[in-house]
C-alpha cells in the first residue's frame, strides 16, 4: 500500500474534520464520545469485526463512554487511503451508534 502524499492527506482531512494529524507518527486520530459504556463498547466490536475483515487494525483505548483511535499503516511507514477509509468507516459506525461526531 501507498503511503499518502501530503496534499493526499490535506484532502482527505478537509473530509474528516473530527480527525487530526500526527505529522510525527504519520498517524491521524480522534476521540469518539457516547452515552455510556454500552454504546462505546458496541461501537468497539463493530469496529473490531470490521478491523479484522480488512486486516487492518486501529491502536485504541476506551474508558467508559471514550474511545480514542489513532490509525496509521505500519508497514508503509505512515498514512495509506486504508487509513482513511477505516476512518470514514468508524465515523459512519459511530454516527449510526450514538456517537458524536467532531
Amino acid at each position: 500500500m501507498k503511503k499518502l502524499s501530503f496534499q493526499e492527506i490535506e484532502q482527505a482531512l478537509a473530509q474528516l474534520p473530527a480527525w487530526e494529524l500526527d505529522s510525527a507518527r504519520g498517524a491521524i486520530s480522534r476521540r469518539y464520545t457516547f452515552a455510556d459504556f454500552s454504546q462505546a463498547f458496541a461501537f468497539m466490536t463493530r469496529i473490531a469485526l470490521y478491523a479484522e475483515k480488512h486486516d487492518h487494525h486501529p491502536e485504541w483505548s476506551n474508558v467508559y463512554n471514550k474511545v480514542d483511535v489513532t490509525l496509521t499503516t505500519h508497514d508503509a511507514g505512515g498514512l495509506t487511503q486504508r487509513d482513511v477509509d477505516f476512518a470514514r468507516h468508524a465515523d459512519g459506525v459511530a454516527q449510526a451508534g450514538g456517537g458524536e461526531r467532531g
